[in-house]
């Protein structure tokens, strides 16, 4: 039996897989997120750990005996945030999460001090990402900054606490900004420039590999009689990717969920340009990946949800199962502003083309719409960068949709395929890579891809039409930035 544990930003998640790769049971606890300040995002790891507590005794509960016989745990989680640890392992202040967006002005200050930043790391320096935020502690709480002796990303901080042991795998250490992403090695230089040693960071390891034994007292705790092996795991992305099989040069996949994710993997490494796009390694050794994250996918059709009063479901059956046309109305999804391939976490959304005669129904068809053309932004980026998506799977909540998924496919140009198990998530990718790390199994023998059940292909029809839709779209961003 294996265990996999996924640190989101909303909720601990925990699953328990067997040796057939079957879910036996899974627990979720919820997390809330502190904002002190806008734009600012924290949480207190210590509450990371205790919803990981409460989740595997809620198993213990209801699966005691497969809960004892776990021999290994993976851990996948919320990518760059910034735990602060002193002499002690103390946390010394809240986690600056991945959300937050308070270190604007650290960025050019890291790249100003870091030249090589885009070449080594594969990444333009963004707020998102943990250097700029321990900059950010460095200048406006150095008390605080003075005492630090190590600096770890959440799912590593979780390893301390249940394990003792300071390990980061490659594809997390990768969201950070301090890793030399073609060697797979943090990088002095980038260190430098954050006012850090080498000394502060964990070691690196592959997601696939060991990386610490469980503390006994807790596998006492649930039981188990042996102290079950860690993985090195993944960042939330990378173990969605594993648990799609997304093992392979070329293998893509959009993720439609609360954010929108368009990954593909590569065989080596290719930093992003000057167009957002992300370069990291993979969870898996040898295998690297590029990929466009649009900040508001889903979460755009929640926030009409919410607006208009209206379930999503019901607001999706005023639709059509196939638009006619691209929407009258032109909406642009930045509600918590936009990362590809604007890098800006100021710019703010809105709707445009609105007349007396536009209706609720053709308002929800362009928040749809608005997505899709930032999933083709994305997808222009990778293609700039040197990376061309010709097919990929589609996963997340809204794929569950079949207008939706039309609509990406067409607006895209691509064939897109929806899974009969595409919403395992990052804690079965973490669990496989678990298992990995106990039996030394070939990757491609376990991370195994679900069945497509249907393809969608791009309507004829409407590719003109969503082309001149998109270049409209294009015109938004200028536009909204010109806004005081």
């Amino acid at each position: 039996m294996y265990l996999g544990i996924d640190l989101g930003t909303s909720g601990i998640k925990a699953v328990l897989v067997d040796s057939t790769q079957k879910v036996v049971a899974a627990h979720t606890e919820k997390l809330e997120v502190s904002r002190p300040h806008p734009g600012w995002s924290e949480q207190n790891p210590e509450d990371w750990y205790d919803a990981t507590m409460r989740a595997l005794d809620a198993l213990r509960e209801t699966h005691p005996a497969e809960l004892a016989s776990v021999r290994g745990i993976g851990l996948s989680g919320q990518q760059h945030g910034a735990v602060l640890l002193g002499e002690g392992g103390e946390v010394l202040r809240p986690c600056l999460l991945w959300n937050d967006t308070r270190a604007e002005t650290e960025c050019s200050l890291f790249e100003h001090r870091f030249p090589l930043c885009r070449q080594i790391t594969g990444n333009i320096a963004m707020p998102g990402f943990t250097a700029p935020k321990v900059l950010w502690v460095a200048r406006h709480e150095p008390e605080i900054f003075a005492r630090v002796t190590h600096v770890v990303l959440p799912k590593a901080w979780l390893r301390f606490r249940m394990t003792g042991a300071l390990i980061e795998d490659m594809s997390d250490a990768s969201g950070s900004l301090w890793l030399d992403t073609g060697r797979r090695l943090w990088s002095d230089a980038a260190l430098e420039a954050s006012n850090l040693r080498l000394a502060a960071m964990p070691e690196l390891c592959e997601g696939s590999a060991p990386a610490g034994h469980l503390n006994p007292d807790l596998a006492a705790r649930w039981g188990m009689t042996e102290a079950p092996i860690f993985a090195g795991g993944a960042g939330d992305n990378a173990a969605g990717a594993v648990g799609l099989g997304a093992i392979h040069t070329g293998d893509a996949f959009l993720s439609l969920g609360t954010s929108g994710v368009v990954w593909v993997t590569t065989d080596s490494f290719h930093p992003g340009g000057n167009h957002a796009i992300h370069s990291f390694c993979h969870a898996v050794p040898d295998q690297w990946h590029q990929m466009g994250v649009t900040l508001s996918a889903a979460a755009s059709l929640a926030w009409w949800s919410r607006v208009t009063g209206m379930d999503e479901k019901s607001l999706l059956a005023e639709l059509p199962q196939t638009p006619e046309a691209p929407s009258p109305v032109l909406f642009a999804p930045y509600l918590s502003g936009e990362r590809t391939p604007h890098n800006d976490g100021t710019v703010r959304g809105g709707f445009t083309g609105l007349t007396q005669d536009t209706t609720r129904a053709q308002m929800t068809q362009a928040v749809l719409e608005g997505v899709a053309f930032s999933f083709r932004d994305a997808l222009e980026g990778l293609a700039e960068s040197g990376t061309v998506i010709t097919q990929a799977d589609v996963i997340g909540g809204g794929s569950r949709s079949p207008l939706w998924t039309s609509i990406l496919a067409s607006v895209l140009g691509i064939t897109l395929h929806r899974l009969a198990n595409g919403e395992q998530g990052g804690a079965f990718g973490a669990a496989r890579l678990a298992r990995l790390a106990v039996t030394g199994e070939a990757v491609a023998e376990v991370c195994l891809p679900p069945e497509r059940v249907a393809s969608i292909a791009p309507d004829d029809r409407l590719s003109g039409p969503y082309r001149q839709a998109y270049a409209r779209y294009r015109a938004l961003y200028p536009a909204l930035k010109s806004i005081p």
